[in-house]
């Protein structure tokens, strides 16, 4: 075995499938005097890759964790180690089978062969599940078993074939030393039992353990081990007499949140039923200490009693055979994260990069996706929802991890709907303005921390005022986590004027001589322009995929302000850090600046009784910000003539100890004039998508081009910029698929009941075909919702360049029920003010 080196360009710490995948990857992609470390032996070093169940189910509503399993999928294949079994997931309630349908369009829109079948037909493939038990199921053939110790043996030896990989087992990781640099901290060395590696770059694919090596190099892992029940019963008779590993489909008990799957002759079922078992890194034994692994902990028997039961009720002649008996139990410990997505990038310590929170399923995906993201400084799948950099200060604190994955253990075969709130850890950032909207009777829902009024209740008295016109939800499903006070709010808006909390905005400012070549060189847009020009821009990565998109002020020669949207403020925040030009500096004011947005026809009247300042279309053109002064605000407010629902009106930053009076004084003007406060579900939702405006994370991501979402504008500056060579190339070529609106034209289902789409549907031919893109991707809807102004259901697509065409006549598959769809707009025309007259 080979010893410590002192010195290594890359040391990946962990030989798990992740660092394995790692590894593999790295050296492929030309990364020389590579050291993988781990503290266990091999090719089971006792991590959570040594007694995972192995098994992959391809679709998940997130398109990034589906490409993600597609591609381990396919590597897994190539490597010989992936056995298909196809798999079921089986419904014993109504309310499951409406989830497995929803699953339909979800398997649909990412190309995944699935199909709802009956009892009968899961009987057919698996004789010894009672058919009486389930009302129907979701098979998808695809479905398999992965051998992962021998994959990631596979993986590990082709790295070492190129003769850049030095691994040590064996090696236990004391400290990572960090140092002090100019533009901040960077990763210097590893500290090992065996001695000190000096490095250029640390990968931290540790696992379970990640968060306590964080801590070594004063960075936060915001993950937990948490325990997942499995046991495995045998011998089974009507599985002895098979060959094989795996000769019946995986079984996915949905209702009773449990699995049942062949290993030979023992059926395993593993649960995540019981109640959350958390444990802290520092607590998991040592090699020495555990009885099996490390990761392997004692099974708590009372805990997996009534899965138990459950289980025998669907298998009982299988699992209650004669001789059949439980032959190993374990309290597996995994990674949780408080939002359920892996944590993937570079950390604010320069060098020091983390591939944690992965299960087997994404593992050779994810290897892959970060060793193209340490080379090439982006990845071919879009993992920006993984992203490291996306959580803000609070949301990195072991007490919220434990408090969000405590809740979310339970979901994890739970049926969550696509507007669910969390119920823990809130109420930890609240705007200046709480209290007031606390007494409007304001329902928050919660991002980032920030509670967000989505609606108020005190603007019931609207339903009566605009009655059918706020397009009412009938079914429970489509109106949960909303209310038709939101497009009563919206209307109101249009027809006189709404006030609404921006304070969730993260806010930083970039100053210093090199503040100007810093925002030129991160964003598309020109951003050389006069002292108070407000400029919106797309930020993108080397090869011209959105990073982002934002809002630009220019306060001062030195001074620039950005603004961003707080679910994403984080990795913008480091992404202009990363980028900062000689001689500039970044602060982040996030918490010192709230920000209230204004908009209506009656705006301008509202903040003109309140301000001596020329706030006349000639006097405040729109795209430009000056400070103002407000009656009863002790302070200058900065007002932003721009406007994100297609109205006239300013966003309004405050310092956050005058907030509160610039909300009161705005509602006690608006109060002439029919304003009213409006929540975060204008303002998000129906509000951009009337005038078509994209949204990052949703119409935008790293895998759109600005052309492709007709974003692109008739000149490109002159200044060089991240991704210019690749946007340019884009411009001269035909676009692969075109960002279009649609609307719905009739909603009314087999039962009568008329249903609202969500967002995720797949957009099929107007008789139920399959369409394709020119980058071999099906249209799904990217954002949906109501459009009260026109009366009308809103979604965007991205549609195959051929099928991007005015009035073109398609479907939209929701809960597998097809609805007639219309395209309104080919291009970032609006369907609402195409002339954008309503903003003057």
């Amino acid at each position: 075995m080979a010893r410590v080196p002192a010195r290594a360009n890359v040391v990946v710490i962990g030989a798990g499938i992740v660092g394995n995948s790692l590894v593999h990857h790295l050296t492929r992609l030309g990364w020389k005097d590579v050291v993988q470390l781990d503290k266990g032996a091999l090719p089971n070093p006792g991590g959570s890759t040594g007694h995972a169940s192995n098994f992959i189910f391809p679709v998940d509503h997130s398109r990034e964790i589906t490409d993600l399993t597609m591609d381990s999928v396919r590597q897994y294949q190539e490597m010989g180690v992936f056995t298909q079994s196809g798999g079921f997931e089986v419904a014993r309630t109504e309310e499951r089978m409406e989830e497995l349908r929803r699953r339909m369009s979800s398997a649909r829109a990412w190309g995944i062969e699935s199909e709802l079948v009956t009892p009968a037909q899961v009987a057919e493939k698996v004789p010894f599940l009672d058919p009486d038990q389930i009302i129907g199921a979701f098979w998808t053939p695809t479905v398999g078993v992965v051998d992962s110790l021998r994959a990631g043996t596979i993986m590990r030896e082709q790295a070492l074939a190129t003769g850049e990989l030095t691994v040590v087992a064996g090696a236990e990781v004391e400290d990572l030393v960090v140092e002090d640099g100019e533009h901040g901290r960077r990763i210097r060395s590893v500290v090992t039992d065996q001695g000190t590696i000096e490095a250029s770059y640390v990968v931290i694919a540790a696992g379970v353990w990640s968060p306590k090596l964080g801590d070594m190099a004063g960075i936060r892992i915001a993950l937990t081990p948490a325990v997942h029940q499995m046991i495995s019963v045998g011998p089974c008779p009507q599985l002895a007499e098979k060959e094989g590993e795996i000769s019946f489909p995986i079984i996915r008990d949905m209702d009773t949140f449990c699995y049942e799957r062949q290993h030979g002759a023992d059926m395993e079922v593993g649960s995540y039923a019981h109640r959350p078992i958390l444990h802290e890194p520092e607590e998991i034994p040592s090699i020495e200490q555990a009885r099996l692994s490390p990761t392997e902990m004692p099974f708590t028997e009372d805990d997996f009693d009534q899965q138990l039961e459950e289980a025998l009720e669907l298998m009982p002649e299988l699992l209650g055979a004669e001789g059949a008996e439980i032959r190993y139990a374990i309290n597996g410990l995994l990674s949780l994260t408080a939002d359920g997505n892996p944590i993937l990038g570079e950390s604010e310590v320069e060098g020091l990069w983390v591939s944690a929170a992965v299960w087997i399923k994404e593992g050779p995906g994810v290897g892959r996706a970060v060793a193209e993201w340490m080379t090439h400084g982006h990845s071919e799948i879009d993992v920006h929802h993984s992203d490291i950099a996306r959580f803000h200060p609070h949301e990195t604190t072991r007490e919220h991890v434990r408090a969000r994955t405590s809740e979310a253990f339970n979901k994890t075969y739970g049926i969550v709907h696509p507007g669910e709130q969390y119920a823990s850890d809130r109420d930890v950032r609240f705007s200046p303005m709480a209290d007031s909207q606390k007494a409007l009777g304001a329902v928050f829902h919660e991002t980032v921390g920030w509670e967000r009024p989505w609606w108020y209740d005190s603007n019931a008295d609207l339903l009566e005022t605009y009655a059918d016109r706020v397009m009412p939800r009938e079914h429970e499903w489509d109106s949960r986590w909303w209310s038709p006070i939101v497009n009563a709010e919206h209307l109101v808006m249009r027809e006189r004027a709404g006030v609404i909390d921006l304070t969730a905005f993260s806010i930083f400012d970039v100053t210093g001589p090199g503040a100007l070549a810093s925002v030129q060189q991160t964003c598309v847009a020109q951003c050389d322009v006069a002292v108070g020009k407000v400029v919106y821009t797309p930020v993108l990565d080397a090869k011209g995929g959105f990073v982002s998109d934002l809002t630009v002020m220019r306060l001062g020669e030195d001074h620039f302000r950005v603004v961003t949207g707080g679910a994403h403020g984080m990795a913008d925040r480091k992404h202009f850090t990363d980028h900062l030009a000689e001689g500039a500096e970044l602060a982040d004011v996030t918490e010192q600046v709230s920000t209230i947005g204004l908009w209506g026809p009656a705006a301008r009247e509202i903040l003109s009784s309140l301000s001596s300042d020329d706030l006349s279309a000639a006097g405040f053109g729109f795209l430009t910000s000056r400070e103002i002064t407000v009656k009863g605000v002790d302070a200058p407010v900065l007002a932003s003539r721009i406007s994100y629902v297609g109205e006239l009106g300013w966003e309004l930053y405050v310092p956050f100890g005058a907030a509160a009076a610039l909300w009161d004084a705005l509602l006690t003007a608006g109060r002439d004039h029919g304003a009213r406060p409006v929540g975060i579900g204008v303002y998000g939702t129906t509000g951009r998508l009337e005038k078509g405006y994209r949204a990052f994370g949703a119409e935008l991501d790293a895998e759109r081009t600005i052309v492709e979402a007709g974003m692109q504008r008739p000149k490109v500056k002159a200044a060089d910029f991240v991704g210019k060579e690749a946007y340019l190339a884009q411009r001269d070529q035909e676009p692969a698929t075109a960002l279009c609106t649609l609307t719905v034209d009739d909603h009314t289902s087999a039962s009568g009941v008329k249903r609202y789409m969500l967002g995720g549907e797949p957009i099929l031919t107007r008789d139920g075909g399959t369409l394709t893109d020119g980058h071999g991707h099906h249209p799904y809807v990217t954002s949906a919702g109501s459009a009260p102004s026109l009366g009308k259901h809103v979604l965007l697509a991205y549609l195959p360049a051929a099928e991007a065409r005015l009035g073109n006549e398609l479907a939209v598959s929701y809960m597998e029920e097809l609805y007639p769809v219309t395209v309104g707009s080919v291009d970032s025309t609006p369907l609402l003010d195409a002339a954008n007259e309503r903003l003057r």
